[in-house]
């Protein structure tokens, strides 16, 4: 009786340092006050071809790929016709675009018509910064090829 107690005690003190040990894993990262990300280009209100490259900026803190834990450093994730921001203390999910390799620009295909495009910092574990770092929301319109 005393060993069945003992093992289920073991048992639910293992899983407890697990689930603090991945809570203090998925905890936001902090970024300095003055950081700030930008889409470069395309520039808020252009008309561009269905394919064109996007340009990411950041101001006030470093780019480091997913799984890099430095300080003040994040990865870009791209927000493409999204309503709101994604919950920021979780890791954001595959509705997102993510460029956990560090990547600072990409090539985009979508259809005509208008969209939204906004940026976003993810750190090692791709979960937003707190505050978080999100760049201004710009509309471009995609005109038939």
């Amino acid at each position: 009786m005393k060993r069945a107690w003992l093992i289920g005690a073991l048992a639910m003190f293992g899983s407890t340092v697990v689930a603090t040990a991945q809570a203090q894993e998925m905890a936001q990262s902090q970024a300095p006050k003055d950081a700030h990300a930008y889409i470069i280009s395309p520039q808020d209100g252009e008309v561009v071809n269905s394919t064109f490259k996007v340009k990411f900026g950041l101001s006030g803190m470093g780019v480091a790929p997913a799984g890099v834990d430095v300080k003040n450093t994040g990865h870009h994730h791209l927000l493409v016709d999204m309503d709101s921001l994604p919950p920021m203390d979780q890791p954001m999910g595959g509705d997102i675009i993510h460029f956990g390799g560090g990547q600072t620009e990409t090539t985009l295909t979508l259809e005509p018509g208008e969209h939204t495009l906004q940026i976003i910092l993810g750190d090692k574990n791709h979960v937003p910064h707190n505050p978080a770092v999100v760049s201004k929301k710009i509309t471009i319109t995609v005109k038939a090829d």
